[in-house]
């Protein structure tokens, strides 16, 4: 596993932002569902996407 994102280490981060554009369309297309009033997506995409970040920057990124 750690191979792998050694050897990808950008992917983390692309999840990340993926996560964070996901949360913004489920904002605009149902803004009174459970997903947009506990902004889940939007948590999960900012986690991802540091934790990808500093895992990236020590594997020597």
């Amino acid at each position: 596993m750690i191979e792998k994102l050694a050897r990808y280490r950008g992917v983390p981060v692309l999840l990340g932002v993926m996560l964070l554009a996901a949360s913004l369309v489920v904002h605009l297309a149902w803004p009174g569902s459970w997903l947009v009033r506990s902004e889940l997506l939007l948590h999960l995409g900012l986690i991802v996407a540091l934790l990808g970040l500093l895992i990236g920057d020590a594997l020597g990124g």
